[in-house]
C-alpha cells in the first residue's frame, strides 16, 4: 500500500474513534492546547459505555467534561497538573493528583503508569507520511511511543512545528480528521505591579542570556523590559506571544546560545493565532520531548541561562510553595523545578522567583513566617536564588538564615513588614 491508501485505511470518525476506548483503559490526552477535543468530546458522549476509564493529563484548556459530576462511575481523572477545569473535581475527591516534575512523565508512562490509549492531535501528514505534533510535544510524544494504542485527531489547522517533532502515519493506529482552530491562551492583563516585578526581574537579565519563561502576567512583563537587551536566547518549556515580538525586533536571535545555536528550543506552546502562525514550519523554533528540554543537565550546558517562574508564597526560611494553598492543590510543580536547577547548575545562571507581594486584594502577604499549613515546598529553601515583588530583589543564595529572612522582608508590602519584623526578632532573638 502507499502512503495515501496507508492513511486511508486509518481514517475513522470521532465516534467510532471513542468506542475503541475500553473499559478499565489508561487514556493520556495530548497536553495543553493540543488537546484533541473532538475525540474527547465523543468519549464523553459515549460515556455510558465505560467504566472506570483513567483519563491523565496535565495542563487542561477545555472544559474537562470527563471530570463532572456524574461521570465518576465512567471516568476518574489523574491530574499531573491542576488547572482551572479540573481542580473542583480534584478538591471534592472526584479527581486524583500525582505529583510529578515535568521532565519526568515519558518515564511515568514508561514505568509506573503504562498507557493504553495516546489521544493526541497532529498536523496533516507530509509526503513522506509524517505529521508533526504541532503545539504540544511534551509528553505527548513519549506518550504515543508507548502506548498500546494511538488515535490521533489530524487537524489542517495545527502548525507544523520543527526539531524532533514528528510521528509516522504507520505508527497511528486511528486517523479523525478535523479542522477546529487550536485552543488559544489570550494574553494576560498586566497591571502597574507586575510591570514593576517585570523590570526587576529584567535588570537581573545580561546581554548574550538564555531564558525560560513561565506562564502568566509577570513572566510577559519580563518581556516588557528586554527590548534593550541584545542577542538573547530561548530555552524553555513553553513560549507565549510575546517571545514573538522580541523576535521581530531583534532581541531574541539565539546566536550566542552555548546549545542549539540560532535555534528557540521548546516543549510545547500555548498562545494566539498569531504564536502559532510564527511557529509554522519556522526552522528557529525546534520543539522536542520534556525530558530532554527539561531535563537540567541540558539546562544547565546553556550559557546564562535565566529561569523566571512564579509561585504562591514563599517563607522567611526562603521555601516556595507554587502549587498548593495549604491542603488545596491549584496547579502542579510542571517544570518549576527542573529549570530552577538546571539555571543553578549553570556557572553563569540565574534562578528567579518572582510574585506579587500580597493577594486578596492586599489583605495577605505572600511572604510569611511559615507556609501555610499543609502546603507542598515546590522548591526547597536549597535551591532558591533570586525572589523578585513590586518592592524589588532578594538575593538568598550564600545567605544564612538571618540575612535571608531579612533580606525578604525587605522585599515585603510594606503593610507587612512590621509583623514580619517582630517574627523576625522573636526568632533570632535580636533587634532587626
Amino acid at each position: 500500500m502507499n502512503l495515501e491508501d496507508v492513511y486511508k485505511s486509518k481514517v475513522i470518525t470521532a465516534e467510532q474513534a471513542a468506542t475503541k476506548v475500553k473499559s478499565g483503559d489508561r487514556v493520556v490526552i495530548g497536553h495543553a492546547c493540543g488537546e484533541p477535543i473532538e475525540v474527547l468530546a465523543s468519549m464523553v458522549s459515549n460515556c455510558e459505555a465505560y467504566e472506570n476509564v483513567e483519563i491523565i493529563h496535565m495542563v487542561a484548556m477545555s472544559k474537562s467534561e470527563y471530570a463532572k459530576p456524574g461521570m465518576e462511575k465512567h471516568f476518574r481523572h489523574n491530574s499531573l497538573f491542576v488547572g482551572g477545569s479540573t481542580r473542583e473535581a480534584v478538591s471534592s475527591g472526584r479527581a486524583d493528583f500525582t505529583p510529578c516534575y515535568f521532565s519526568e512523565t515519558p518515564n511515568l508512562f514508561k514505568e509506573e503508569l503504562p498507557v493504553d490509549v495516546a489521544l493526541i492531535q497532529v498536523t496533516t501528514p507530509d509526503k513522506y507520511g509524517y505529521c508533526s505534533f504541532g503545539v504540544s510535544n511534551d509528553y505527548t510524544k513519549p506518550a504515543s511511543k508507548c502506548a498500546k494504542l494511538v488515535i490521533a485527531e489530524v487537524n489542517n489547522k495545527m502548525p507544523r512545528t520543527m526539531g524532533d517533532s514528528f510521528i509516522h502515519v504507520s505508527e497511528i493506529d486511528y486517523i479523525v480528521e478535523s479542522n477546529h482552530q487550536i485552543i488559544e491562551l489570550n494574553p494576560p492583563k498586566i497591571g502597574d505591579v507586575e510591570r514593576a516585578i517585570g523590570e526587576h526581574c529584567a535588570s537581573l537579565i545580561e546581554d548574550g542570556s538564555t531564558l525560560q519563561l513561565g506562564i502568566g502576567a509577570i513572566p510577559d512583563a519580563v518581556l516588557l523590559f528586554l527590548k534593550d537587551k541584545k542577542n538573547l536566547g530561548i530555552h524553555s518549556e513553553m513560549i507565549s506571544d510575546g517571545v514573538v515580538e522580541l523576535v521581530e525586533a531583534g532581541v531574541v536571535t539565539n546566536k550566542l546560545k552555548t546549545i542549539h545555536p540560532g535555534k528557540i528550543v521548546v516543549t510545547f506552546l500555548m498562545g494566539t493565532q498569531r504564536l502559532y502562525d510564527f511557529v509554522n514550519n519556522n526552522p528557529m523554533v525546534e520543539m522536542y520531548s520534556v525530558d530532554y528540554v527539561n531535563d537540567p543537565i541540558v539546562i544547565a550546558k546553556n550559557s546564562k541561562m535565566i529561569s523566571i517562574n512564579s509561585c504562591v508564597q514563599v517563607d522567611l526560611m526562603g521555601q516556595v510553595a507554587s502549587e498548593s494553598i495549604g491542603l488545596k492543590q491549584i496547579s502542579g510543580v510542571g517544570g518549576q523545578v527542573d529549570f530552577v536547577r538546571g539555571a543553578n547548575m549553570c556557572k553563569d545562571g540565574k534562578s528567579i522567583m518572582a510574585m506579587a507581594s500580597t493577594t486578596s486584594k492586599g489583605k495577605i502577604s505572600k511572604i510569611v513566617p511559615l507556609l501555610d499549613e499543609g502546603s507542598a515546598v515546590t522548591t526547597g529553601r536549597n535551591d532558591v536564588n533570586y525572589v523578585v515583588t513590586e518592592y524589588g530583589i532578594a538575593k538568598l543564595k550564600g545567605k544564612n538564615l538571618k540575612e535571608r529572612a531579612r533580606a525578604l522582608i525587605n522585599i515585603a508590602h510594606p503593610n507587612f513588614r512590621t509583623s514580619l519584623i517582630q517574627e523576625w526578632e522573636k526568632r533570632f532573638k535580636t533587634e532587626f
